[in-house]
């Protein structure tokens, strides 16, 4: 009996001293200076380090056979950020505990040259390509638009990567990206008869910024970005949970399962795609002109199984 007390004891001694071993021995990490030069404390702010988003692989996009799209509509929908639903996309203006908003994400990704820009007052939203400086000083001129706009760039060596990349150095205010008031979305709507259901894919993504100029408020795209093009990127930065900060969420999951919330502004129609502003200048009659074409595209589903 007292050797089998003995062997207990050992076994359940064992593991909890290896456990404690674990939080003292973790290897120290180098110091990593920012893109303004300083060096960022590695002191960390929680229970421990979170870095299940970063070092997720993101899945790959299911192949779509061109013989299989029995029916497709695109649209264009407009993510409004003052809403209490699109608030984890808009906020926050500045950076807190490795969390940024979905316009700070993907102007740093088309600033490194990570990702293609492109011109949003061009016909096709993914015709015309502007380089990253071009993109820094569109954003600097949604927050001063009667501003000269200067850049001081520099190649620097991403220490992650082993790859140059261009930074720009420029003056930052407090609500820097607090212009970015909404979000353009271009996505495809389909029926796949693989699988018998509609499903959505979203093409295009396009920070839209609310400028003040000669006492008016005038609407600034700042470019759009192909959404499959920067959707790994999304996948690897954490999105506030809401009533959960230890569920592990990304951006690309958010927008991917539709959580938020939309109204569609533009339809492909046989007018060369024109916008729904154009039709009436009533808000009702918009409002009904949008949800009939919601409901036209949910129908579609219906109808297929109808017998």
């Amino acid at each position: 009996m007292k050797k089998l007390l003995l062997l207990l004891a050992v076994l359940f001694a064992t593991p909890m001293a290896y456990a404690q071993g674990e939080d003292y021995n973790e290897p120290e990490e180098e110091a990593v200076e920012d893109e303004d030069g300083f060096i960022q404390n590695e002191v960390v702010d929680g229970i421990v380090k979170k870095q299940h988003i970063k070092s997720k692989k993101p899945l790959q996009p299911a192949y779509v056979r061109e013989a299989n799209v029995m029916w497709s509509k695109t649209v264009w929908r407009l993510i409004d950020l003052r809403q209490k639903q699109n608030q984890y996309l808009y906020y926050p203006t500045m950076d807190i505990d490795e969390r940024k908003s979905l316009a700070r994400v993907l102007y740093d990704a088309a600033s490194k040259g990570e990702i293609t820009a492109y011109n949003p007052e061009a016909d096709n939203e993914f015709e015309r390509v502007i380089t990253p400086a071009e993109a820094c000083i569109r954003l600097m001129k949604a927050n001063d638009p009667e501003a000269d706009v200067e850049l001081d760039s520099t190649l620097v060596v991403n220490p992650e990567t082993g790859q140059e990349e261009w930074h720009y150095k420029y003056e930052k205010t407090a609500d820097y990206f607090g212009v970015i008031k909404q979000i353009r979305v271009k996505e495809v709507w389909y029926f796949d008869k693989r699988y018998g259901c509609l499903k959505v894919q979203i093409l295009g993504l396009c920070p839209l910024a609310f400028i003040q100029k000669s006492g008016q408020t005038f609407q600034f795209d700042i470019f759009w970005v192909y959404y499959p093009e920067v959707a790994p990127i999304l996948a690897k930065q954490e999105a506030y949970s809401y009533r959960n900060d230890a569920q592990r969420v990304s951006l690309r999951d958010k927008l991917e399962t539709r959580q938020f919330d939309s109204y569609i502004y533009r339809a492909s129609n046989v007018y060369n795609n024109r916008v729904i502003q154009s039709i009436s200048t009533s808000g009702i009659d918009q409002n009904l002109e949008a949800a009939r074409i919601q409901s036209e595209i949910f129908r579609v589903e219906h109808d297929m199984w109808e017998f």
